[in-house]
């Protein structure tokens, strides 16, 4: 009697635990931090300097900006949307930030300055693909446009030096040995985290990224929600061009050339769909860090920057068609 009770529960266990490996294997992170460690091993082998202390700090250092700028692509993508404007906003935020603090503004305020450029770019964005209707790859594409180009008027195409000190606490300092960036991208991450899995917000988000039009006969605000995720993208943009003009003591009109590639590169390889409607924050995260190690382990091979971007846009490639397979199968 006992032995048949012992199958009984061995068998039991057994069913509980496939169940659970089953919706593990569902989730499109996991194969994103399978990826990431099996990248990682093979980093290890093709460089000793890969697995030093000095370089991993490097690579988190490297990966806080566009991994900050990614959390605002990852909730205009749930959407079902595209911004391509991050890098442009993220310059003209920089630049507006260091402009403000030469001109004896307060360093909180030159920084508040910046965020609000972004924010405001981002609300720009958001109402004319939310009210106007209009594609979010076309408004985005000219945004990306726009304020780069008022930046380089603004800094006559030349970098605004001259920055306070303590401004470069945010960009080159630490806490008990964690530098700055890291610590502001984690609590973006968290607030991201909270917003999208835990507040009605991110269900919203979901919803409309689904079925835009079974969201809006559910009652949800749809062009407030695509409205508030560009602001949302706008923000983080401005975030990481003040800590990238804290990091370098200038504002610069060029900076974040290519970093809208990026970003859509860690949300996709994170495995959010590009179609909108599925992913979460946490690959993001794990699609950030690998295309950090990636990007790191390249440059310690010696791999030229042009090859780089070859082999950038070849996994984005890929990782979209994984992901369109995946949703065919299950449709």
């Amino acid at each position: 009697m006992n032995e048949v009770l012992g199958t009984e529960v061995k068998g039991a266990g057994m069913g509980v635990f496939l169940r659970l490996f089953r919706n593990l294997m569902k989730r499109p992170e996991l194969f994103s931090f399978f990826g990431l460690v099996l990248l990682s091993v093979l980093m290890i082998f093709v460089s000793d300097r890969f697995l030093t202390a000095d370089n991993i700090n490097n690579i988190a250092r490297q990966i806080s900006i566009n991994a900050i700028i990614a959390v605002g692509m990852t909730f205009v993508i749930l959407t079902g949307g595209i911004d391509l404007s991050v890098g442009s906003v993220m310059a003209l935020s920089g630049t507006i930030c260091a402009g403000l603090m030469v001109q004896g503004v307060p360093v909180s305020f030159a920084i508040a300055g910046g965020i609000l450029v972004g924010i405001v770019i981002g609300a720009v964005s958001g109402t004319l693909v939310a009210f106007g209707r209009m594609p979010s790859i076309i408004v985005t594409l000219a945004m990306m446009e726009i304020p780069r180009g008022i930046a380089l008027i603004y800094t006559n195409g030349y970098p605004i030096s001259g920055l306070p000190d303590e401004f470069a606490f945010i960009g080159r300092g630490d806490v008990f040995g964690v530098f700055t960036p890291i610590i502001i991208m984690a609590v973006v991450y968290v607030l991201a985290y909270l917003l999208l899995s835990k507040w009605p917000f991110g269900r919203y988000v979901y919803a409309i990224g689904g079925n835009e039009e079974a969201a809006r006969l559910s009652g949800i605000r749809v062009k407030k929600y695509k409205l508030s995720v560009y602001v949302i993208s706008g923000f983080t943009a401005a975030v990481s061009g003040i800590i990238t003009s804290s990091r370098l003591m200038s504002g610069q009109a060029n900076s974040g050339v290519g970093f809208e590639l990026d970003a859509i590169a860690a949300v996709v390889l994170g495995g959010t769909d590009i179609a909108g409607g599925r992913g979460h924050i946490i690959g993001t995260i794990i699609g950030a860090i690998m295309l950090g190690v990636l990007n790191n382990g390249l440059n310690l091979m010696g791999v030229s920057p042009y090859l780089q971007r070859i082999i950038k846009g070849v996994i984005i490639i890929v990782a979209i068609l994984v992901s369109s397979t995946r949703n065919r199968k299950k449709s």
